[in-house]
């Protein structure tokens, strides 16, 4: 059963309403802060929490709930709030559904997970399972679930795990103590691309439980079982001939299942570095790449999903400014017809201000990638936007951009762009005499031109990526 409830309503959830939504629970029940008042807590008679409630966010972008729950929210603008029960307390879990289907009833809308969401008045309970609630580890936020001297587990049951402030604030929780996060979710559920995106190595993991093996990687399809504090791949399998071990690790058989469905996204990573000034407006370059591939600016951003800022360079600037010289993650989303999502890294160094940006845009069978538009797109970055590298990729994947715990091929390389500063720090004429046997195409002024270098883009052959690293290490001199 989910841990997570969301309420999505007409009217803001205003103090007084979300404490007679947290007290539907009974009169037994404490209500508590946490994280300065952003996070409240309600606790059984012992103060240990049961349910944690995060601040409301008003969503004014399109499709936000339909993307990461399959619900049908009200029409924006409206209120998302989420509720997350203690793992492993039923009694919690039945108070965040309680919780969720009072405030629906109090400011008009609706709740996810429906079958949860139920409009009870009082939840009964006795001393026993009141007394049986899990307390919170002083170091965890309220999304961890478990904690070891290894890593940081989430259990997330949801259509589509997404980059909420929850899971965020469990990122950084991890990150500062120098643990592995893995999130956990049932075989059903997809990653969003901002999570897989910001998804770190070893030992952190999507871990998919599944009924035929278990537990495995949803990227990587290893077989995982609970070992030494963390998920961790099986010993290595036998060999099939029974002579010994076969050093590859075991794979799930629900992660070789795949077909080609003919959906492809193409994916753009780039950055751009744009000298340090007051005057400075950024997210220009998402906004330019999101115009010319799909004729319009993106719907929204924010600082987690779901996105419910409607577009604005200047919002976003400023968001970046009060954070300087910590860096800013923003997540970009598309409306609903064209799906598409960014991240934008956004950090003060030594060069001015960077953005680095990993992009993609989803197209069905019947739709083809605008590939022929790439050269345009390339020279508007390279001209407007200090662009300083490129690379474009088309992938056998999905076009709602969901991430599947099953096999995606890898992405193919389509072309790599360096900008005009990168070309002139290269000596010579190395830049434009490539081992290639496509010479690269200059964009921009003569004098200072940046090089778009086409390469094969095709999705069932990757042989581009050889001619993408002969490219890369002759331009490096190697």
């Amino acid at each position: 059963m989910t841990k997570d409830v969301i309420a999505l309503t007409d009217r803001m959830p205003d103090p007084s309403s979300v404490l007679a939504g947290l007290l539907s629970g009974g009169p037994d029940k404490l209500v508590g802060t946490q994280g300065d008042g952003a996070v409240v807590q309600l606790c059984d008679p012992e103060g240990r929490p049961l349910v944690s409630v995060e601040t409301p966010m008003l969503i004014e972008v399109a499709g936000e709930a339909e993307r990461l729950l399959g619900a049908t929210a009200p029409p924006v603008p409206y209120w998302w709030t989420e509720a997350r029960a203690t793992t492993g307390v039923q009694e919690a879990e039945r108070l965040a559904g309680t919780f969720a289907a009072r405030l629906a009833s109090l400011l008009g809308g609706s709740a996810w997970p429906p079958e949860l969401a139920r409009s009870l008045t009082v939840v009964e309970s006795d001393g026993a399972s009141a007394a049986s609630a899990v307390p919170t580890p002083a170091a965890a936020q309220p999304a961890v679930d478990v904690l070891t001297d290894k890593v940081a587990v989430v259990i997330q049951d949801r259509p589509v795990v997404a980059m909420t402030a929850w899971l965020s604030d469990a990122f950084r929780a991890a990150a500062d103590a120098d643990l592995g996060l893995q999130i956990v979710s049932p075989v059903g559920t997809t990653l969003s691309l901002a999570v897989r995106n910001a998804l770190p190595g070893h030992p952190s993991r999507w871990v998919v439980q599944d009924e035929r093996d278990g537990y495995y990687d949803g990227r990587s399809g290893a077989v995982l079982r609970w070992q030494n504090g963390m998920f961790a791949p099986v010993d290595a399998v036998l060999a099939s001939d029974g002579s010994g071990d076969d050093p590859r690790t075991a794979v799930a058989a629900a992660f070789k299942e795949t077909a080609d469905t003919g959906e492809r996204q193409l994916a753009l990573t780039f950055r751009t570095i744009h000298p340090a000034d007051e005057r400075l407006v950024l997210g220009g370059a998402v906004e330019a790449v999101w115009r010319e591939l799909t004729g319009e600016p993106p719907a929204g951003w924010g600082t987690a999903e779901p996105a419910g800022v409607p577009w604005s360079p200047r919002r976003l600037t400023d968001v970046a400014y009060e954070r300087s010289p910590r860096p800013t993650w923003a997540v970009v989303v598309g409306s609903p017809d064209r799906p598409g999502l960014a991240t934008v890294r956004i950090s003060r160094t030594k060069a001015g201000v960077e953005e680095e940006v990993t992009l993609a845009f989803g197209y069905g069978t019947d739709e083809a990638p605008p590939t022929d538009a790439l050269p345009r797109v390339a020279e508007v970055l390279a001209t407007r936007h200090n662009l300083q590298s490129l690379l474009v990729q088309l992938r056998k994947a999905r076009r709602d951009l969901a991430v599947p715990p099953r096999f995606e091929g890898p992405g193919v390389p389509v072309a790599f762009v360096l900008g005009a500063e990168e070309v002139r720090r290269i000596p010579g004429d190395r830049a434009r005499r490539t081992p290639l046997s496509v010479p690269p195409v200059q964009l921009g002024p003569k004098a200072r031109p940046a090089l778009y270098y086409p390469l094969p883009g095709d999705p069932s052959d990757l042989s581009g990526w050889r001619d993408f690293e002969r490219l890369v290490s002759h331009l490096k001199g190697v």
